[in-house]
């Protein structure tokens, strides 16, 4: 089983929403992690967006990335350039990847109108993983 690490800065939704798709997406082919530079909590709006998709991750967790700096990974995947610049080196990860996705936690507006902006990054992450995961089967199928 490959594993997945997704950082982000705050652990609190990019990464959160990043982890349970692809626990989802993956259909048990990954072992799935994520982590911030620092840790706070999960945003609710995250848990919603991903509850629409009947994705349920009201059980994770914010988690600081020196949890998991000594522990192998296939990849390691920054989803905010924040993350991406102040990421330390992970010497046991096999890749390193870069996805910038916008911040939901910075919308502003109704409840509804920030709900939408996490949905519309969800469904950007999910689409990325989508290609990620397909490109990794094209790869494995071509050896």
């Amino acid at each position: 089983m490959k594993r997945v690490l997704f950082l982000c800065t705050h652990n609190s939704a990019r990464s959160q929403m990043a982890e349970g798709l692809l626990r989802a997406l993956g259909e048990g082919r990954f072992e799935t992690f994520s982590a911030g530079t620092e840790a706070t909590h999960v945003r609710p709006l995250a848990i919603e967006a991903m509850a629409e998709q009947g994705i349920d991750i009201s059980g994770q967790r914010s988690k600081v990335l020196t949890e998991y700096l000594d522990q192998p990974f296939d990849d390691v995947i920054t989803v905010c350039d924040n993350a991406n610049e102040s990421c330390p080196v992970f010497p046991a990860a096999k890749n390193r990847l870069h996805w910038s996705f916008p911040d939901p936690s910075k919308a502003e507006g109704t409840k509804a109108e920030q709900l939408a902006f996490y949905i519309q990054v969800r469904d950007a992450i999910a689409a990325q993983i989508h290609s990620w995961i397909e490109e990794k089967e094209s790869n494995t199928d071509s050896h």
